[in-house]
C-alpha cells in the first residue's frame, strides 16, 4: 500500500514504538493533547515539543495541514502506522489521528531522543 500524500519520509517500525511508548508515559505523568483540533491549537500556540500523525487517516485532508504547519512553526513531528494504536496509547477507545507532546513528563530522554529523530529523517538523513 502507497503511503498517503502528506507523508514525507518513513519512519521505522521500532521508532514507532518508541514514539507510542512515548504518549503512554507522557499521558500519565506529563502533558498531551489528543486529536487534530487539539494538536493543531498546540502547535500553533507553539506548545507542542513534538507531534505525532498516523498514517492511516481517511480522508487524508484531516491531517494533511500539520507537516506543513510543524514545519513553519519548526516543531519536529513524526508519523505512525496506525492511527488506533495512537488512539489505545493516549488512553482512548477510539482512533486517534494526532497527538501533540506538550510535556513528556518521566520520559523526557525518550522526547529528546525522539526529537532529534524527527529532524535527521525530515533533512533525509537516515535514522539509525
Amino acid at each position: 500500500m502507497s503511503k498517503p500524500f502528506y507523508v514525507k519520509f518513513n519512519v521505522p517500525k521500532e521508532v514507532a514504538d518508541k514514539a507510542y511508548q512515548l504518549v503512554q508515559v507522557s499521558k500519565g505523568t506529563g502533558k498531551i493533547k489528543k486529536g487534530t483540533n487539539e494538536t493543531t491549537k498546540s502547535v500553533e500556540r507553539g506548545l507542542a515539543k513534538l507531534v505525532l500523525i498516523a498514517e492511516d487517516v481517511d480522508p487524508p485532508q484531516i491531517v494533511a495541514h500539520l507537516p506543513l504547519l510543524c514545519e513553519e512553526r519548526k516543531i519536529p513531528y513524526l508519523y505512525v502506522p496506525k492511527k488506533s494504536e495512537l488512539g489505545k496509547a493516549s488512553g482512548l477507545e477510539v482512533d486517534c489521528s494526532a497527538v501533540a507532546i506538550l510535556d513528556s513528563g518521566e520520559a523526557s530522554e525518550t522526547l529528546q531522543e525522539l526529537i532529534k529523530i524527527a529532524n535527521e529523517l525530515r533533512e533525509g538523513k537516515t535514522a539509525k
